[in-house]
């Protein structure tokens, strides 16, 4: 029988742990960074584990899907490379590892990073080129059933107005007040009133209120549902909707919907930008949709980056006026997929000659020509402003009369005798050049690479991963641990590119069709 009693392990625990192992990577990265920003988040000099350790130990937990400060604090004592990473450094518990990613990390983590986005561009993985512009939507750490509608709040902030406007002239007349006072100022005057009169309120059965009693409790009872409304609205901003579990989190509408009814989640739209396989921005928006996060996206990245990308890479749900004038007015290529792009390769659209993309436009009289050979000419112009301010000049177009017209009812379904149209002249021609190239033998390959690169990225996060639902709540930290996330993922990529010999390669090439 073997004795049991004897300590066998050698005194260098590296020994056991191969060259190749991602532990030895992430170690050797980890020790080039600047934790000047990590170390001012600490008032006194004395801890058990040095901020380093920690991060490395955190990093390495989110490489090994260990997501839970809990497991973490597990694989410090049963895992040889986590003890390799504390080097006889006490084992943490999971209370500091959370105090540490809460009160520490979470403002210290995003210029971490960008750090090592600079690092990889150092080794020549990223070359700041081109990237690949993709967003998913990721459940929050929130109740199902804590949704705030913001139709609702203000359907019944409405109700709860015409209530007071049609009981505080009577409660006024009463007490001999003011037509034009405030439901503030009658409430407070009724409550001074009250006290000069020395009166006590009573509650439960068996008592009788007074007058008083009953308009001070209406007036006080109108203005504590006022106040929970505008501070419902407070929270919500621009925003539809929220969860009272989590007011950062918006419902969406999930892919993955494990209760199969279609039903609205609270989650947060997560945007990722890719080069060479890597992720090399993120950020996390309440924004539904796509269209209007690529700006501030590309925005964050440059303030931390001082850096803009070539080329931007981004599919259908990206295309916006406002999109295009910005990559435009940046020196950035698009290469966005128009929205129609699909449904302008059928045979429908081609032979629909009543588009306006089919019609015929004179540039010098600015005007268009109908399938009938009626002119329609300028009449007036439109300015739209979206949501982050940026204003849109649509103009508009309509002919004297479609009386007579043999392609009447199939031209358009307007029943003012008219056909009037609304163009957008700066976006079309940035749609054109946007869909220039992608057809390009260039925009092709980016395109192959962006279903690749981008969609692969997430693939990898949410399946291999299985990383679906964010632990955190609050958009800092839920921020906090998708950039753990992407820089768990960063080195890891490092270490599967350097395996399989694919370091300074930036796209995969089009496969050869047999």
């Amino acid at each position: 029988m073997r004795d049991r009693s004897q300590l066998f392990l050698p005194m260098d625990l590296g020994i056991k742990i191969a060259e190749n192992d991602p532990v030895r990577k992430l170690v050797e990265v980890c020790e080039e960074l600047d934790y000047t920003e990590l170390y001012r988040q600490y008032v006194r000099k004395w801890r058990k584990v040095s901020p380093e350790t920690l991060f490395e130990l955190v990093v390495f937990g989110y490489m090994q899907r260990r997501f839970s400060t809990r497991q973490i604090e597990e694989a410090c004592r049963t895992d040889i490379r986590f003890m390799w990473i504390l080097q006889g450094e006490s084992v943490p518990d999971h209370s500091t590892i959370d105090r540490f990613l809460d009160k520490r990390l979470a403002d210290v983590i995003e210029n971490l990073f960008y750090q090592l986005v600079e690092k990889l561009c150092v080794l020549g993985e990223v070359r700041f080129r081109n990237m690949f512009v993709d967003g998913t939507k990721l459940e929050a750490n929130a109740n199902r059933y804590t949704f705030v509608w913001k139709k609702a709040i203000e359907k019944n902030l409405k109700k709860l107005e015409a209530k007071i406007e049609a009981q505080l002239p009577v409660i006024a007349e009463r007490y001999g007040m003011d037509a034009w006072v405030t439901v503030e100022e009658a409430c407070e005057s009724l409550v001074n009133h009250a006290r000069l009169l020395g009166m006590e309120f009573v509650h439960g059965s068996g008592k009788r209120k007074t007058q008083l009693q009953k308009d001070i409790e209406l007036l006080c009872g109108y203005l504590e549902k006022k106040a929970e409304y505008l501070g419902h609205l407070g929270k919500m901003k621009h925003r539809n909707s929220y969860s009272k579990t989590d007011t950062d989190a918006t419902f969406m509408r999930m892919k993955d919907d494990y209760m199969r009814n279609g039903q609205l989640k609270p989650g947060y739209n997560i945007q990722i930008g890719v080069e060479s396989e890597y992720i090399v921005a993120c950020g996390a928006f309440s924004n539904c949709t796509d269209v209007q996060t690529l700006i501030p996206f590309l925005e964050r990245f440059h303030s931390h980056t001082g850096r803009r990308m070539e080329q931007i890479i981004a599919d259908a749900g990206y295309e916006s006026s406002e999109n295009y004038q910005y990559l435009e007015e940046h020196g950035q290529k698009s290469f966005i997929k128009p929205t129609n792009y699909e449904i302008s390769k059928t045979r429908a659209y081609k032979a629909d000659k009543y588009s306006i993309e089919h019609m015929q436009y004179d540039d010098e009289s600015d005007c268009f020509l109908c399938e009938n050979g009626e002119i329609l000419r300028f009449c007036r112009e439109e300015t739209k402003t979206t949501a982050n301010g940026y204003k849109t000049h649509i103009r508009i177009y309509r002919n004297e009369t479609c009386a007579g017209c043999p392609h009447l009812g199939k031209c358009h379904k307007s029943r003012r005798g008219f056909r009037e149209i609304k163009v957008n002249h700066q976006f079309l021609e940035h749609r054109r050049q946007s869909l220039d190239n992608i057809v390009s033998d260039e925009g092709v390959l980016l395109r192959v690479n962006r279903s690749i690169q981008v969609e692969g990225a997430f693939g990898v996060l949410k399946q291999d991963y299985a990383f679906r639902r964010f632990l955190f709540r609050g958009k800092r930290n839920i921020e906090m641990q998708f950039f753990l996330l992407a820089f768990a993922f960063n080195i890891q990529k490092l270490c599967n590119r350097i395996r399989n010999h694919r370091v300074l390669s930036d796209l995969f090439p089009i496969p050869a069709v047999a």
